[in-house]
């Protein structure tokens, strides 16, 4: 009777984890590995940087003022189109990258926190010859990122922009922290999702319809998910106030700009920001949600323009 009984328990475990690997692969997207042939005909640039492939693209003059522009927690580099093409049009020499884990960039099995993106970033510069300061923007997650690179290379950057950054620490539901489980549930339950779920950035999601199909390609590739809970569990454990002191003990002009509509992070999270960097310059943006300089690119972009230009590049001694 007990081997009846352990033989029809092996067998339920057996169509278990039968039906859970089938039920993963089935919800999970990411079937292809993204590689050199995944990447052809992509439009920007590749650079190879010692913790993998970074996908870019650069525009404006040669000589032009160097603007670099972080995009947020798991959108790529168009989303910020609208800036890339103003700045750049104005003469500045503009740069924007898919961080690692998203995009057409490498997706490495490792932790993303400020020092892996840190290195990317410094790493870009390098291999584009940049060596002046630069003006360097970060939106939503970016802010996270931009302001981590000011608090360790003062002297790289010469202006940071935040636009509506993260600012407080996420909370993750207590079952995607545990091993393997966590993993298994987030990349079955949330990834899946996270296409449609880009339109709550926009106060007025219908003027972007086109704005879930662009974020779909880089779902086919494997390492996405995994790089976004890394990313969340690193927002999880950051200290907001020390993070954004550290930009003010760097005394690099920083410019705050934010929807007051936001629902992604609320404007009242500007206050976090604002107490630790004192004398920041701060835009409260009406009729915008979360990506402001979409919704309202043309009051965005003049702000952007004043900003640097209240701050102009030191002459070449």
């Amino acid at each position: 009777m007990l081997r009846q009984v352990l033989r029809a328990l092996a067998v339920l475990l057996v169509v278990a984890m039968a039906c859970t690997a089938g039920f993963y692969a089935w919800k999970n997207p990411e079937k292809a590995t993204l590689d050199a042939a995944a990447r052809a005909g992509a439009p920007g640039s590749f650079a190879a940087l010692a913790h993998g492939v970074t996908h870019y693209e650069v525009a404006g003059p040669d000589t032009g003022r160097v603007v670099l522009l972080v995009h947020g927690f798991s959108v790529p580099y168009y989303i910020w189109d609208s800036t890339f093409a103003s700045l750049s049009s104005e003469g500045y020499r503009v740069i924007r990258n898919d961080l690692l884990g998203r995009g057409l960039s490498d997706r490495p099995d490792e932790t993303y926190d400020g020092a892996l993106f840190d290195a990317q970033i410094d790493e870009l510069l390098d291999a584009l010859r940049v060596t002046q300061p630069i003006d360097l923007m970060g939106l939503s997650f970016g802010g996270y990122v931009t302001a981590h690179y000011v608090g360790t290379h003062p002297t790289r950057v010469r202006t940071l922009t935040l636009v509506d950054p993260s600012a407080e620490r996420s909370r993750i539901p207590e079952a995607l922290t545990i091993p393997v489980v966590g993993q298994f549930l987030w990349q079955a339950m949330h990834v899946p999702t996270m296409a449609d779920n880009q339109a709550s950035d926009f106060l007025h999601p219908e003027r972007f319809p086109d704005w879930a199909d662009r974020y779909r390609p880089q779902m086919r590739y494997k390492g996405l998910g995994r790089a976004l809970r890394s990313s969340l569990t690193t927002l999880s454990n950051t200290d907001f106030d020390a993070l954004y002191a550290g930009v003010a003990r760097a005394n690099v002009p920083t410019l705050l700009v934010w929807g007051k509509q936001d629902r992604t992070i609320s404007i009242l999270r500007s206050s976090v920001v604002r107490r630790n960097i004192p004398g920041i310059e701060f835009l409260a943006v009406d009729s915008a949600g979360h990506l402001p300089h979409l919704e309202q690119a043309a009051t965005v972009n003049a702000r952007l323009l004043a900003f640097l230009a209240a701050h102009p590049e030191q002459p070449k001694r």
